[in-house]
């Protein structure tokens, strides 16, 4: 689809000024910011370590693989009985290695991060109780870690963790990280625990419902598709695929329109620990002119509508499964997916 950038055009050019300054700032990172990367891949590695440790040799041989190996692109949203995972089943572990590795997952991840993880998971379980049968196991036992290359504070290896509607795949390299491709998703999206209502990706709906609310009527013309969007277009056995940029272009969006933008894709990048997030954050900013954002669906805040955001270096979807109560999403980098560019550099 062509898009002819209309509404907003002086302001993106100013919020071009801007990005120039930020991208000549982000070639040359802070001293202070590369050693709060460096600080966190080694806190990551040595909880890494720490639950190798914990592992008898049967245990190091299932979560250990070749950074090269093809388990880097074997996970799946769907359910154990449907897909085969490998690598330390949590239902296996003791209840110290268990601890082991949601500790790890804590220090790899943000706070909001290990959060959305963790009631992803357990929403998996509130789907146990009501599901089962015929070889399809859901819940919480039914998630899998492996490491892909041997963790280090300066060769490139992977977390990858996974299971059910959850498979994150952090690549780590010195003080560099990257989280594409990881798959988030809900079901149900919605549920109650310990008193309270839990939405595992509630931001990222009501996010986008908020900034579509912003848009004006030649806005939402360029934002909103011609055709219908049902499912993840780059979704898993997805890797390597590319599609065309649609929708309405950042540069077409006010200051305020552009913060909000960052801020829902913060929800997927943010997901990363904190000091490796944010030169993502400043990667993706910086691209920010020659990004989309494109709707398919009612735009009537709770209703099920897809949503992408498309950048040179970012693919976010947000895809309902008819209806609202379960929901997939994928965040990619078409550059450096499974860390590509870290592993030519």
């Amino acid at each position: 689809m062509r898009v002819t950038v209309g509404i907003g055009t002086v302001a993106g050019l100013g919020v071009f000024v801007a990005v120039a300054a930020s991208v000549a700032a982000q070639r040359s990172p802070s001293p202070p910011a590369q050693t709060a990367a460096a600080e966190a891949t080694a806190r990551i590695v040595a909880s890494a370590q720490a639950l190798v440790a914990t592992l008898d040799d049967a245990g190091r041989t299932k979560v250990q693989f070749p950074f090269d190996s093809p388990q880097k692109s074997r996970w799946s949203n769907l359910p154990t009985g449907i897909y085969k995972r490998e690598g330390l089943r949590l239902g296996d572990l003791t209840a110290a290695q268990r601890a082991a590795a949601m500790a790890l997952l804590s220090t790899a991840l943000s706070q909001d991060g290990y959060r959305k993880v963790v009631e992803i998971m357990r929403g998996d379980e509130v789907l146990r109780g009501g599901r089962g049968g015929g070889g399809v196991r859901f819940g919480e036992d039914e998630y899998y870690l492996a490491f892909l290359g041997v963790p280090s504070v300066s060769a490139p290896w992977m977390l990858q963790f996974g299971g059910h509607h959850l498979g994150i795949n952090m690549t780590l390299a010195g003080r560099q990280a990257t989280l594409a491709p990881s798959l988030t998703g809900a079901q149900p999206a919605s549920y109650s625990f310990e008193g309270r209502t839990v939405r595992p990706l509630g931001d990222e709906n009501d996010r986008a419902f908020a900034l579509m609310a912003t848009l004006d009527a030649a806005q939402r013309k360029q934002a909103i598709l011609g055709y219908n969007v049902s499912d993840l277009v780059l979704g898993p056995g997805q890797d390597g695929r590319t599609i065309q940029p649609e929708g309405l272009r950042a540069s077409a969006l006010s200051a305020s329109q552009q913060t909000m933008l960052m801020d829902l894709v913060h929800e997927w990048a943010g997901i990363a620990h904190g000091a490796l997030a944010a030169p993502r954050m400043d990667e993706i900013r910086a691209s920010l002119p020659q990004t989309y954002f494109a709707w398919s669906g009612s735009t009537t805040a709770g209703s099920a509508a897809y949503f992408r955001i498309q950048g040179p270096t970012l693919v976010i979807e947000y895809a309902p499964q008819r209806g609202v109560d379960h929901i997939h999403t994928i965040y990619r980098d078409p550059t450096n997916d499974y860390g590509a560019r870290f592993a030519r550099e």
